[in-house]
């Protein structure tokens, strides 16, 4: 299948987690015969941070600066294209899934991968930019990094007419045990953008432990951190990482966390990819708790979900080799369940069911 993306970023993965899953899904893509074109604005701020990333074959990335300067492009991509998908946080969303309503596309898809905080957002009667005026009705499917009843909320508040989860996945030859680095040791890590909605549950399973355990390290790793983060002497910051970093740095230490956006916490069914990153490189793994969590692994054996600070530092009280045992059991799983191969097969069933349900729906001449 040939599909035409528009998309946040794939160039950059400064402050958004959006380009690291889809390298991973276009390389898997490519591999499993697909090819792809990838629309995404050319921004100052993803510009001045481009990652090293080659490009996979059949694969196309087009930066633009104004959505008609490449209008009539889209349109002859449009023309030959089998999928054509916009996603969320994409800033030309609404004229792109307009020009995907008037072409004859087979599949026109919506893949939010921000769900529940697009539907945050319109609780608050807020104005969500990257969706069409009209909701998803004209989408043939709406795809959702959040599954639960955020599928539900997805038809009954945007109009989604069918939908499915995809949720995040991992690229096992990016992210693989590695060599660790004597500026990335730690005793817990921590790898994410600063986020408002995280704080007080990064302050509470984060530096609270790091107060109480002073002669550990703890390192956190990302971008827009404010100078009002509440640091301590032993907590270390290392600014962005481009992924191709990640892997060393998960694996310089003793166990990291996750924490979920508040809003996806509420929600549940999303896991972070930092979740499958991490477990790919046989890292220990703890976790704030959320519906759905051992859907993806088994509490206690494959991650530890973590509650209050005392819950850390009891997981961090676990001999090496017990440590040692969840993050292999981790990655064991990880690499059964959740590889981007994995979605790829996944996303290839649901376009083949679209297909058959549209040519049904369609009228005979």
């Amino acid at each position: 299948m040939h599909f035409v993306i528009f998309g946040l970023t794939v160039s950059s993965s400064w402050g958004n987690g959006h380009a690291t899953l889809w390298r991973g899904l276009l390389k898997a893509m490519n591999r499993r015969g697909h090819t792809a074109k990838f629309y995404e604005r050319d921004v100052p701020y993803y510009a001045s941070a481009r990652d090293d990333w080659p490009t996979p074959d059949g694969v196309n990335v087009r930066l633009f600066n104004s959505f008609e300067d490449v209008r009539q492009e889209i349109a002859r991509d449009l023309a030959c294209a089998d999928v054509a998908m916009v996603t969320s946080y994409c800033q030309d969303g609404p004229a792109a899934s307009q020009m995907i309503f008037e072409s004859n596309v087979a599949v026109s898809a919506f893949y939010d991968l921000d769900t529940p905080i697009t539907l945050d957002a319109l609780r608050s009667s807020e104005r969500v930019r990257y969706l069409p005026d009209e909701g998803l009705s004209q989408f043939s499917i709406v795809l959702s990094y959040t599954g639960g009843r955020a599928l539900e909320e997805l038809r009954s508040r945007l109009g989604a007419r069918h939908t499915a989860p995809l949720y995040g996945w991992v690229d096992p030859e990016t992210h693989a045990p590695a060599v660790s680095k004597p500026e990335f040791r730690s005793t817990l890590s921590y790898l994410g953008t600063y986020a408002v909605d995280r704080q007080k549950a990064l302050e509470e399973l984060f530096v609270m432990p790091a107060r109480t355990m002073p002669d550990e390290r703890f390192v956190i790793g990302g971008a827009q951190y404010p100078d009002a983060f509440p640091w301590s002497e032993n907590i270390f910051f290392v600014r962005h990482l481009p992924p191709g970093c990640h892997a060393s740095f998960f694996c310089s230490s003793r166990a990291t966390l996750s924490v979920t956006r508040r809003a996806m916490a509420e929600y549940g069914h999303c896991p972070s990819g930092r979740l499958f990153e991490a477990s790919a490189c046989g890292t220990p793994l703890l976790s704030d708790t959320w519906e759905g969590l051992d859907t993806f692994f088994t509490p206690y054996s494959e991650i530890m979900p973590v509650r209050t600070r005392a819950d850390v530092i009891n997981a961090l009280s676990l001999s090496d080799c017990e440590l040692v045992r969840l993050g292999q059991a981790a990655r064991e799983r990880t690499l059964a369940h959740h590889t981007a191969e994995h979605r790829v097969s996944e996303l290839e069933a649901i376009c083949e069911s679209v297909s058959a349900r549209s040519s049904l729906e369609t009228p005979p001449n």
